[in-house]
């Protein structure tokens, strides 16, 4: 594998502080630093308001800067799945498709058209490399940032060309290396999960891209098929949603269940929000299927949710089902279930209804 010393690298510098200070980390460290900016949906304001602090970072370290655009790719990989997966009644996580289809992939591209091997970004993850073996992606040090489930589908391939500066630092630390560094971008605040929102609730998104099948009204039932109410789209609800139910009710109800054909939202009361297994589809190993059949190992079943303890059990090559030990509250179709193995991520797949397809 190529080893990791100061050679060349280019940055995928997004306009904020943490790509920011991952580039100036680099370029102290002796690397011959590049710097690539992608543009990516979002509002005139925002994109230019990007540009202008990516140009002000590469003139304030004196690299070069270039700017590829992504839109178009950018709507047939990720936006266009999100609008489809809400409208089949899935949760889907576009950040964790954005990472291996859109940004790394133009990232390396890039390098590979300019003699360059390493790329590198300012996630919060870190990498690994055994001796004579293949790179393992590791949680990043911070617990509230840290950034590895995102980042679980990014091949052997790309992990070996790839580095992460800020994977051993708080966000703390960040802030103040990048101040001590005058970084123009140190004051820049956080970006937002899903950026080509540019703030706007899903909804009022997915209404004005697909206004025929986001109006399709239907009934709410409970888990016994009994109708308590109307609904306005099935793209409306999560799974573990209470508000917005329109029920009348001594106890509150949750969404349990979402069932596009019939355009039903399924309600129950909060203990049938939990489930021990959980199956995933196209699961993504980040070092190979392990020779056990099965494994102890902890998984997270969306970002913010803590990694619990349970047992991994592969069922092909892209498909596993993890059985937790202690029930785990409100597991969602599409979004993302992620395994570890400590901090080493082993790799994830999208949560299906068990025994389902796809998803």
């Amino acid at each position: 594998m190529t080893p990791r010393h100061p050679s060349s690298v280019v940055v995928a510098l997004s306009g904020g502080v943490d790509s920011s200070l991952a580039a100036a980390l680099l370029k102290e460290e002796g690397w011959e630093v590049q710097g690539v900016h992608f543009v990516l949906p979002s509002s005139d304001k925002e994109r230019e308001g990007k540009q202008r602090a990516a140009e002000r970072v590469a003139r304030h370290l004196g690299i070069p800067l270039a700017t590829v655009d992504l839109e178009a790719r950018f709507e047939e990989r990720v936006v266009r799945p999100f609008v489809e997966g809400y409208l089949a009644g899935r949760t889907p996580n576009p950040c964790v498709v954005c990472n291996p289809e859109v940004k790394f992939d133009a990232l390396h591209a890039w390098a590979d058209g300019h003699g360059v091997w390493f790329g590198a970004t300012g996630h919060y993850a870190r990498i690994a490399d055994p001796e004579g073996g293949d790179p393992a992606l590791l949680r990043g040090r911070d617990p509230q940032k840290e950034q590895s489930y995102f980042l679980h589908r990014l091949g052997r391939r790309a992990l070996g060309r790839s580095l992460f500066p800020l994977g051993g630092l708080l966000k703390a630390e960040t802030r103040a290396m990048a101040a001590g560094r005058g970084l123009p971008t140190r004051s820049s605040p956080e970006s937002q999960e899903i950026c080509f929102l540019s703030g706007e609730d899903y909804r009022s998104f997915l209404e004005r891209r697909d206004p025929d099948g986001a109006s399709r009204r239907g009934a709410v039932v409970d888990t016994e098929g009994r109708r308590l109410g109307e609904h306005r789209g099935v793209f409306r609800f999560t799974i573990g949603q209470r508000r917005g139910l329109g029920i009348a009710s001594d106890e509150p109800y949750y969404v349990v269940a979402l069932r596009p054909g019939p355009r039903e939202v399924v309600v129950g009361r909060r203990e049938e929000l939990f489930s021990r297994r959980v199956e995933a589809a196209s699961f993504s190993w980040t070092g190979g299927i392990p020779d056990e059949a099965r494994r102890r190992a902890e998984a997270q079943v969306r970002y913010r949710h803590p990694a619990a303890p349970g047992r991994l059990e592969p069922l092909g090559k892209d498909r596993v089902r993890f059985v937790f030990d202690e029930p785990q509250l409100a597991v969602t179709p599409g979004q993302a279930l992620v395994c570890y193995d400590g901090e080493r991520v082993l790799g994830g797949g999208w949560i299906v209804p068990a025994g389902g397809g796809p998803g």
